[in-house]
Formats: C-alpha cells, sequence, structure tokens
C-alpha cells in the first residue's frame, strides 16, 4: 500500500483507515477484523468485550477534566460491501483493499474502497488510541455484518451499554446531520422450472449489460440510475414477445444493497429470424442509451452470436412469467416522504435474477421511513411474483429510525458545525438502513445522533472519500468530543 495514504491528514485516521484496510471484511466473513479490533483494544490495556454474536465493545475512561460528562457510545461496522469491476483481479476473502490518492479523493483499484463504514471505525479507533485528545468516558460499538442484515445490530442485548449519547458515523455527505432512517425487508421469489432441449435450427446469442455506475440501493436510488437487471429484462422480453427467444440462463446484479451495474444472460432464438432479432435489439439498445445518457454514459449492451449453443433452456410457460413478473415488479422510488422535504420514503431495488439448472431466483430488498409503507410495496412485490407460480419469503426485515427533531445532542452537533464553519448544517433522515433504529429498541433512552465525511459512490468500485472533508469532519468530531454535555 502506497504511502501516500499513511501521509495524509490527519494522520491519525487515515493511519487506522489503512490499518483496517488491510484485513479482509466482507459480511459474515469478520472473524479476521473481529480478531484484529480485540487485539487492537487488548494492545491499548482497555476492557474490550465479544459479545454473543460477534460485536466488539471496547470501553474507556474519561480523560480528567471530562469525568462528569455523560458517557457516549461511538459507533460504527465492521464489515464493507464487495463489489469490483468485472475485469478486475481481486479475491476479497484474501486481499488487502488496494488505495491510491487522486487529487482529493482516496478510492480503490477496481474495488470498492471500504470508506462505508471503515472510515468511522478508523475515527474511533484513533481516538481510543489517542493521549491528548480529550473526551468523556467512551463505549465504543463496533458492529457485524451491517450490510446484509444488520445481524450485529440486532443480536445486541440490552445492558452491555451505559451511555447515554449514542454517536453513529456513518453517514455519506459532511454537511449533513442525520436524525432518521429507513428500515428495510429482503423480498425473494423463487421456483423451479423444467429444462427442455434446445430445438433445431437455433442460434445462440450472449447478451451483457454493463458499465453501469451501480451504488447505494438507499442513497442513490432517487438519482435515475439504470438497473441492470431491469434493462436485461426490457431486451429478453422484447426478444420473446417478437421473435420466440429463449433464455438458458441469467446471471444479473449481485449484493441486495447495490444497484445492479452488471446482467449477463445466455438466450436462443431460431436461425429464421437472425437478421431480424439482430436488428431489433441493435434499435433498443439505442433507444435505452438515449434515455440514460446523461445518468449511465459509459452504459454498454452486447449481443453476439455465441460460438455454442446451451444445453437447455426453460419452460415457456415458466419465462413468460418471469418476463412478465419482473417487467411488473416496482424498482426504484416508490413513495417521496409527505414530512420531509426530498426525503425517499419507500423504495425497492431488483438486486439479483438469476436463472440457470432449472431454478429462478430473483432478490429485492425494500426499503421505508415508515413501517406500514414498507410492507405495502412487498406485498406489492409478492403479489407480481405469485401469479407467476414463485414462492416468496420475507426475511431480514429490521425497524427504521424515527427522527427527533428535539434530541439535545442534535442540538449541540448544530450548534459546533456553524461555528465551524459559518453555515448550519442540513439535519436530514436518510434513506439508507442506519443501525439506530435497530439498536433503539434495546436501548430505546439513548440520545442518538448520525454524521460522517463526504463519501461517494458506496457499494461501487467507484466508491471514494474525500481527502478535504476527511479533515473537517475530523475537527468537527474532536469539537463534539469535547462538548458532550455534564451528566443531568
Amino acid at each position: 500500500m502506497s504511502n501516500e495514504i499513511r501521509n495524509l491528514e490527519p494522520k491519525a485516521l487515515w493511519n487506522k483507515f489503512a490499518d483496517l484496510n488491510a484485513v479482509p471484511r466482507p459480511s459474515k466473513k469478520e472473524e479476521r477484523v473481529i480478531a484484529f479490533i480485540k487485539d487492537f483494544g487488548n494492545g491499548l490495556g482497555l476492557e474490550t468485550i465479544e459479545d454473543e454474536v460477534g460485536n466488539v465493545i471496547i470501553k474507556k475512561p474519561a480523560t480528567p477534566g471530562m469525568e462528569n460528562r455523560k458517557v457516549i457510545v461511538m459507533q460504527s461496522h465492521l464489515d464493507m460491501v464487495h463489489q469490483k469491476n468485472a475485469d478486475t483481479v481481486f479475491d476479497f476473502d484474501t486481499q488487502g483493499i488496494e488505495m491510491y490518492v487522486d487529487g482529493d479523493w482516496v478510492r480503490a483499484k477496481g474495488t470498492t474502497l471500504g470508506a462505508d463504514n471503515g472510515l468511522g471505525v478508523a475515527t474511533i479507533m484513533a481516538v481510543l488510541e489517542s493521549t491528548d485528545i480529550p473526551h468523556p468516558a467512551i463505549e465504543a460499538l463496533f458492529t457485524i455484518d451491517e450490510e446484509t442484515g444488520m445481524t450485529g445490530a440486532l443480536g445486541l442485548k440490552g445492558g452491555l451499554l451505559k451511555g447515554e449519547i449514542l454517536l453513529n458515523l456513518d453517514t455519506e455527505e459532511d454537511d449533513e446531520i442525520d436524525i432518521g432512517c429507513a428500515g428495510g425487508v429482503d423480498v425473494t421469489a423463487e421456483r423451479g422450472y423444467e429444462a427442455e432441449e434446445v430445438p433445431e435450427n437455433s442460434l445462440g446469442y450472449n447478451i451483457t449489460v454493463k458499465g453501469l455506475n451501480g451504488g447505494h440501493s438507499g442513497m442513490d436510488i432517487d438519482k435515475g440510475l439504470g438497473n441492470a437487471n431491469k434493462i436485461m429484462n426490457r431486451l429478453l422480453f422484447d426478444g420473446f414477445e417478437n421473435w420466440g427467444l429463449q433464455i438458458s440462463e441469467i446471471n444479473g446484479g449481485s449484493l441486495r444493497n447495490a444497484i445492479p451495474r452488471e446482467s449477463f444472460a445466455k438466450v436462443i432464438v431460431s436461425d429464421i429470424f437472425d437478421g431480424a432479432f439482430q436488428l431489433d435489439m441493435q434499435e433498443i439498445i439505442a433507444d435505452i442509451k438515449a434515455e440514460f445518457k446523461t445518468t449511465e454514459p459509459n452504459l454498454q449492451i452486447v449481443v453476439e452470436k455465441a460460438e455454442e449453443l446451451p444445453a437447455s433452456v426453460m419452460d415457456l410457460g415458466v419465462q413468460e412469467g418471469l418476463l412478465r413478473a419482473v417487467y411488473a415488479a416496482h424498482n426504484g422510488v416508490y413513495r417521496m416522504s409527505a414530512d420531509m422535504e426530498n426525503l425517499v420514503e419507500t423504495s425497492n431495488n431488483i438486486a439479483r435474477v438469476i436463472v440457470k439448472d432449472g431454478s429462478v431466483y430473483v432478490g429485492c430488498l425494500t426499503r421505508s421511513s415508515v413501517e406500514t409503507s414498507k410492507f405495502d410495496l412487498a406485498n406489492a412485490l409478492r403479489s407480481a411474483f405469485e401469479l407467476t407460480g414463485c414462492e416468496v419469503t420475507f426475511g431480514g426485515s429490521y425497524p427504521g429510525w424515527t427522527p427527533n427533531v428535539n434530541s439535545p445532542i442534535l442540538e449541540v452537533l448544530k450548534d459546533i458545525y456553524t461555528k465551524q464553519n459559518g453555515t448550519e448544517p442540513h439535519v436530514v433522515a436518510c434513506h439508507a438502513g442506519l443501525e439506530c433504529g435497530i439498536l433503539g429498541t434495546n436501548y430505546p433512552d439513548m440520545d442518538m445522533i448520525s454524521f460522517g465525511p463526504t463519501i461517494k459512490g458506496a457499494h461501487s468500485p467507484d466508491e471514494r472519500a474525500s481527502i478535504s472533508s476527511a479533515q473537517k469532519y475530523w475537527k468537527f468530531v474532536l469539537e463534539i468530543l469535547s462538548n458532550i454535555p455534564v451528566k443531568g
């Protein structure tokens, strides 16, 4: 790793981030990073606890003169989203993230950077290690598996923490202070099908959709970005309706909380339609690219003949049902909030579509800051897929975080931000899934707030962290620690 990262200011923050990014930390495989954080806490001689689900708590006493301040919980999650470009050779299970500086940005070479939520983790580590930063008593809470189910937050029991204030360091705009977030539920549709032999006089084609921006399925859902699964389905639907296209395989998207960037399909068409099919596809591709020319300038759609025919294709009845269901299933913003300006209330991300070996799988992540609206959309999706014979299940449901505009710690942060920057911060609720709502179920009296440095392109290989923003954010953190209210 280049020393240019470690030489960035503030060095305490960037050095801890570099240390952390050397440790593989995929969601649900956090054993190494848990051990890393425990070794870190024990190495400092601080009380270090691992709870029964794998969360790590490190406790540090107040610095002299700060003993009468309220105990605070500083919280971030250890896992990171793993996404890479198709042409990037990288093993997230064994390799550390390869970072570099690009102007005001820190980026990774062809992969996600892990600034979400690695910069938050690094911040807490730097404070715990410090000997010259004034602060009250701290309970550092490092949760696991935030990105694929929030099972760490869900498994944290009441009574482990004594803090009265929680500082969640997991948002991505440095001029925003978050006081609320969306909840979510996984919607999964599955069914089997009878594979059929490929008809005689068939031609095989490979269809590729790639080059999309992707991004965070909560924070970026309102930006009009392309969804590779919906674009692919549009191509397949037209090919089926007009030319009798039959599907052999589909492999689209990856993680539920990432807007799909790529989709790949293997299909067949009768050889009598060869020229007409290819011409029609090019016309549709031109239309789609024209629609997305502003938001997705790098979109690539390729339809090319395969070197050999696939071994089998889908049953036509199941295929038609799938294509119509994916077409009907809502993707993107479903409802805007009536209470907070420019806040997405409810949305869905059709994240994963897999057809292979007699099995259909469609995975969605439905988000909402209103629990009833979340399940209203989830039921709409369920209905669309059940009509095609799919079995639909709901899983991984977690609650949102209801905004508290009268939060005492909010007033502290607003005052500090305004004094430091000469402008007031934007007080917002976000459409991402923060852990505050879940943590609040077992700690209902804890005053919670969320903030962080500017991070762009989270959950995609374009993820990048602003260096100047990290400096601004670090200054903000230090002033907050010095101004925690006295115990009431």
